[in-house]
């Protein structure tokens, strides 16, 4: 399907995105703990592919629980969801794939058949996911004008995804097409993934990618060196406020300043119809060593103090459009997204 992530022989195998683009290795999750600590420390990323990691994590839950008990309860469930569930709060495609998961179980749960239900409908998430990249991307190519340099900021690849890419499945898609267009793409502190994954994957992709600090945004903008911000989203409100990977707001006020159209790519999942804006996204905190190290390297003094929010929220004036696999919403945002569900 995918080699960043596949299933074989009951096992759940990862792409280590830690070690990127310099060493290629793959984690085997054989528990649902060896899941929920792929997620929780960063082996994997990216909203859309935490969901997807954690729906097979339900599997490899359930299957403990079968072996030891021999049949599966809705308590079993529950306690393995939860397990899952707070590795990463910010992400609702988390949430959004352990409900299904939780309907799946429901319908199967006095079939012999459980376990194999309970995969089918993982793997019916991953590959959903990825065709569901593949439309993002086909509208979003729409917006990309021939010899656009595009600003990215983080990851929203194929690596964060099941496969192809939201943000980058767009300017692939664009690429693809023909059109002749040039990536900036931050550097993204403190984990590094647009200097290692984004660059990595799009230099792959065969796309002319050039590699900047987190706080170029606003030279770059004020420069004319940027034409289009495009960035994924990690969860979306009701009224297109956006949490997305920590800067992403400083990228939004440049390019609302300097008149520069800025798009968000998102599937449908990463909606939550639950908020009415952003004020009601739980931001995550992480712990402060990851900022003072970086590759195991420590940048500062031990008894410096750090803080470390993995997202921010841009306010829905600040985005021009929102690119999913439904089409392209316009403003105003509220309107258009409540007829997504």
């Amino acid at each position: 399907m995918t080699d960043h992530i596949y299933w074989q022989d009951g096992s759940l195998f990862l792409l280590d995105q830690r070690l990127l683009p310099f060493k290629k290795k793959y984690v085997e999750c054989k528990t649902l703990k060896d899941v929920a600590e792929a997620i929780r420390n960063m082996t994997i990323r990216g909203a859309p592919l935490i969901g997807i990691v954690a729906a097979y994590g339900v599997v490899i839950g359930m299957k403990e629980v079968i072996r030891s008990k021999g049949r599966a309860t809705e308590k079993d469930f529950d306690r393995i969801s939860t397990t899952l569930l707070k590795t990463r709060p910010t992400a609702v495609n988390l949430l959004w794939a352990l409900k299904r998961m939780q309907k799946a179980y429901l319908m199967a749960k006095d079939d012999p058949s459980l376990e194999g239900s309970m995969l089918d409908e993982a793997v019916s998430i991953h590959v959903e996911d990825i065709e569901n990249n593949r439309m993002i991307s086909l509208f979003g190519a729409e917006l990309i004008e021939d010899g656009d340099t595009i600003l990215t900021h983080c990851n929203a690849g194929a690596l964060a995804m099941g496969g192809y890419g939201t943000a980058l499945g767009v300017i692939k898609a664009a690429h693809e097409s023909g059109k002749k267009i040039k990536v900036i793409a931050t550097e993204t502190r403190p984990y590094l993934q647009g200097a290692r994954l984004t660059a990595w994957e799009l230099r792959e992709a065969g796309i002319d990618v050039e590699i900047v600090p987190d706080n170029h945004g606003g030279i770059l903008c004020y420069k004319g060196a940027i034409d289009k911000i495009i960035v994924g989203a990690d969860r979306i409100a009701l009224n297109g406020d956006t949490a997305n990977k920590v800067g992403t707001y400083m990228l939004a006020l440049c390019a609302y300043r300097h008149k520069i159209p800025f798009f968000v790519a998102a599937p449908i999942s990463t909606f939550d119809k639950d908020i009415k804006d952003g004020s009601y996204i739980e931001i995550e905190e992480r712990p402060e060593k990851e900022v003072k190290y970086i590759m195991a390297v420590p940048i500062t003094l031990k008894d410096i103090k750090a803080r470390y929010y993995s997202f921010d929220i841009t306010p829905h004036r600040y985005i021009t459009n929102i690119i999913t696999e439904k089409g392209i919403i316009k403003k105003p945002f509220k309107k258009y997204i409540h007829q997504l569900f």
